[in-house]
């Protein structure tokens, strides 16, 4: 299939696009044109950290004018890596799933196509140096046929795993959930049922209009903080960018029918919250917080187990915890589900050598922690 790309660097520009964004995100929370959109708006536009950040999205058009496929990237340069080449709603918001976007039937023509525009960009405002794709599923299509499609034009490219995402298939009953639970797992669950919400001393709050939004994103904010810094740390809404963009996120995924942001309120006082998204029969826990001083109700159980409850009634067919190896994913009945790093250096010497610097400095880094591991006492 014969695609025309289209590589646009004005935000501007990129809004007509939108509708088309959304019907080749197919769904997934974090590539929806609500979070790229609004994570430019905070992270992408002027400076920051020292790099200069410019949009560099590549829209394929196929033979009628209709957008076959997006490659979701900006540019981010630095003195030492050049100008590298990421994707939207990376970094400190850590979206999850990234990658290119296509349309079904389509992905090997957009590959291709992307492939050869990265590999031609020679112009000043195009050029790349690197192109550092993180948090893509190993299992996503598209972007492993670009990563084919770039190294079959003689592109250095190296692969490596990514942090694993953690996901729990839901069966269609919260009884039939249970059981496949350990006996000792479901006697909490069921005796935290009882005692807390089935007779309404705990009370299970779900956010359904744009009026709720703003108490229920303090209530998050408030005991996410306070759960962080009991445990000495600082939290990751004391970043002012990261909580402005989350609280303004929020609202258009609420309009899409994918934001689920709860909490639960033991005598009319908020003890534990949960913010996810709900797209496509996935619920997509994001982020969490409880009350410290209300730990002996364990109220991050609470707003877990009405959470799943609450996801089993709506029909969702999975429950992803996303990144991250604590071992209460484990215990609630998840799996491992593993994501892909990628590094490719553009076709020129000093690119090649930018890119054999990054991997040498990754391979001491993974060294000194090795040493650093505590040795097992025998």
């Amino acid at each position: 299939m014969s695609m025309r790309v289209v590589r646009v660097s004005d935000f501007d520009d990129l809004v007509p696009y939108a509708a088309d964004w959304d019907r080749l995100a197919a769904g997934h929370p974090f590539r929806s044109w609500a979070w790229v959109s609004t994570w430019w708006r905070h992270y992408g536009i002027g400076s920051s950290g020292g790099s200069t950040r410019c949009l560099c999205v590549l829209v394929l058009l196929d033979r009628s004018g209709r957008p076959a496929g997006i490659g979701p990237w900006y540019l981010d340069w630095s003195p030492i890596w050049g100008r590298v080449l990421r994707f939207l709603g990376s970094g400190e918001v850590c979206g999850e799933y990234l990658g290119v976007l296509a349309e079904p039937g389509a992905e090997e023509g957009v590959a291709v196509a992307m492939a050869a525009w990265l590999a031609e960009a020679e112009a000043e405002e195009d050029r790349w140096d690197l192109a550092e794709l993180t948090s893509v599923d190993a299992e996503d299509f598209t972007t492993s046929l670009l990563l084919d499609a770039l190294r079959g034009r003689g592109l250095e490219a190296h692969s490596r795993l990514g942090p694993d995402c953690w996901r729990l298939r839901l069966p269609p009953t919260w009884d039939e959930y249970l059981a496949t639970l350990s006996s000792h797992r479901r006697k909490k669950i069921r005796c935290a049922e009882k005692h807390w919400l089935a007779n309404g001393r705990a009370e299970f709050h779900l956010v359904r209009t744009p009026e709720e939004l703003p108490r229920a994103q303090a209530i998050l904010i408030d005991l996410h903080q306070r759960r962080r810094q009991a445990l000495g740390e600082t939290g990751a809404f004391a970043s002012t960018r990261f909580a402005a963009f989350h609280r303004d996120v929020m609202a258009p995924m609420l309009a899409n029918g994918q934001l689920m942001l709860s909490w639960i309120e033991i005598a009319g006082r908020p003890v534990a919250a949960e913010y996810s998204f709900n797209s496509g029969g996935v619920v997509y826990f994001y982020q969490a917080g409880w009350d410290p001083e209300s730990s002996h109700v364990a109220p991050g159980n609470l707003a877990r187990i009405a959470g799943l409850r609450h996801a089993i009634a709506q029909g969702c067919g999975a429950f992803d915890f996303l990144r991250g190896d604590e071992p209460y994913k484990a215990q609630w009945g998840a799996s491992r589900r593993a994501t892909r790093e990628f590094r490719v250096a553009a076709p020129r010497a000093s690119a090649r050598g930018r890119l054999r610097l990054w991997l040498a400095g990754s391979v001491a880094k993974r060294r000194i922690r090795e040493l650093l591991r505590p040795v097992p006492q025998t």
